[in-house]
């Protein structure tokens, strides 16, 4: 199955007492790496998240940003730094006792040298804010899943036309593969005959002798029909119900190898033209397949 690893989806539940909002973006990764941002006072469900989020995506960094509202009726809670209140009290005592300054020290004084109050972070029940963010987080996931799968359509038919290409290279170097017995035969005739120019005798056994080794050693039959397994095991893990991105990425690097060692034998410029152009696809294709699920 082809999903791209790139996407963006977004979610809001409104329950009786809060409102939960899901924001998800998804980038190109070698693993499944999952950050979690603004969980500040629920830090208890961040394991729970990031279980729902390995469940839903294979791969890909994956930037998870939640917001939950508090309750519009919630208490505010203060408490007092009593450590920072006592050192600015002592240090106004030696002050006075240093410049003999009398006077009382105001509240207002007292709180203006700021951190003194400070807001006590309140935490709404864990249990009554999951139930409404695993909903959000679910409906975030699916809208997210469907916008990576409409990218892997547009890349699954973008990969099966150059698969098309690549075949039909391939087919064409498989038919310009035969008859190398003839071909060096004849190549290895015009150049003794250039050499010599028709003063010696040819050795007609001697020449087929040589033009078999040249046309053993140029054999690319084996290659061709391991590219043509590589090129049908592609289309079968594009087809396959799981994701592929890895097992593409390997396959394509079989591939490539199998058309560099036919690029390293052959001996016709036309079949190296062909490897060359069937190796540029590779390369398109490579670039597709770093985005794959």
């Amino acid at each position: 199955m082809i999903n791209s690893m790139t996407g963006y989806a977004a979610a809001e539940k409104a329950g009786d007492q809060f409102v939960t909002t899901v924001e998800i973006r998804s980038y190109n990764s070698r693993y499944l790496d999952i950050v979690l941002r603004g969980l500040q006072g629920y830090n208890g469900l961040e394991d729970r998240v990031k279980a729902m989020v390995n469940e839903r995506l294979v791969r890909g960094r994956i930037e998870v940003r939640i917001k939950v509202s508090e309750p519009e009726d919630a208490a505010v809670a203060f408490e007092i730094d009593q450590p920072k209140a006592g050192a600015f009290l002592e240090a106004v005592r030696q002050l006075q006792e240093t410049y003999a300054v009398d006077g009382p020290v105001s509240l207002d004084l007292l709180i203006g040298t700021g951190g003194v109050l400070r807001p006590v972070q309140t935490e709404l029940d864990l249990e009554m804010v999951w139930p409404a963010l695993k909903e959000c987080l679910g409906e975030a996931l699916g809208n997210l899943n469907s916008m990576r799968a409409r990218e892997g359509a547009y890349i699954l038919s973008d990969l099966e036309g150059r698969l098309d290409k690549i075949q039909d290279l391939l087919d064409q170097i498989s038919r310009g593969s035969k008859g190398l017995l003839e071909f060096y035969q004849a190549r290895l005739k015009e150049r003794l005959a250039a050499l010599t120019r028709g003063a010696v005798e040819l050795d007609q056994a001697r020449v087929t002798q040589e033009a078999a080794f040249l046309a053993d050693r140029s054999d690319i039959s084996e290659e061709i029909v391991r590219a043509g397994s590589h090129l049908a095991q592609f289309r079968q893990y594009m087809a396959a119900p799981d994701a592929c991105g890895r097992r593409l990425n390997f396959l394509l690097q079989e591939l490539n190898r199998e058309f560099n060692t036919m690029g390293a034998k052959v001996g016709n410029a036309a079949s190296a033209h062909l490897i060359v152009e069937a190796k540029a696809e590779f390369e398109k294709i490579r670039e597709q397949v770093q985005n794959i699920e």
